[in-house]
């Protein structure tokens, strides 16, 4: 049986940024009641009153898992170097027969220099290619034959370094993606491996994500 309770925190949990600004203490309660009442009234079927919606606000807490919290904060304390790389360009292809033709001319081409950032992710229906953007010539050059989706110059890396074990801990991707969407920072792209995790950025984002990733680990 649904109850006003049970009804704020379906909602405060499908909304982060909801849940974000009450565990900060920056939401006015008895704004958040009266803005709640018509969704909450329609999920009970029946009028309900902005102080027994408020009530159930101050009374909600944040479902806890001690041990992984501690976990999530072990990780971000642990790590490791913050790398940013400018000027990127971004491609994004249709799958074909052909296309993994087209960048084996390019890994052949790029692998001798260390210097060039080249990131490669292959969907189900298409393909992603991000690289520096002294490189765009070449791009071209190897992928003429291909159906080009979109592309996208003027892009930053900043690329993070994450401790062994990162992968057995709930919600640390969401602990990142939830920081820098509360900071209005867009992401153009993400990259990740076992113990590495790549945002692309527009370039006048980059400080500014840059300062959300590095204060992770305060």
């Amino acid at each position: 049986m649904k109850t006003i309770a049970s009804c704020v925190q379906e909602i405060i949990i499908s909304s982060p940024f909801l849940e974000e600004g009450l565990s900060r203490e920056i939401i006015n309660f008895s704004a958040l009641a009266k803005d709640l009442n018509k969704p909450i009234s329609n999920m009970l079927r029946k009028p309900v009153k902005n102080g027994a919606i408020m009530m159930a606000l101050r009374r909600y807490q944040q479902p806890l898992n001690l041990e992984n919290s501690n976990r999530l904060k072990t990780t971000f304390k642990a790590l490791g170097d913050i790398t940013v790389r400018s000027n990127l360009s971004d491609f994004t292809f249709q799958n074909s027969k052909t296309l993994i033709r087209s960048h084996s001319q390019i890994l052949e081409k790029i692998s001798a220099n260390s210097q060039i950032f080249y990131a490669f992710t292959r969907g189900i229906l298409e393909s992603n290619i991000i690289i520096s953007s002294s490189e765009k010539e070449s791009i071209t050059n190897a992928f003429k034959n291909e159906t080009l989706i979109g592309s996208k110059d003027k892009l930053s890396a900043i690329s993070i370094y994450l401790p062994n074990g990162n992968s057995e801990i709930a919600g640390l991707y969401y602990q990142i993606f939830k920081r820098l969407a509360w900071e209005n920072i867009t992401l153009y792209e993400v990259v990740s491996t076992t113990n590495e995790f790549t945002i692309v950025v527009e370039d006048d984002l980059v400080d500014k994500a840059f300062s959300v990733i590095k204060r992770l680990k305060d």
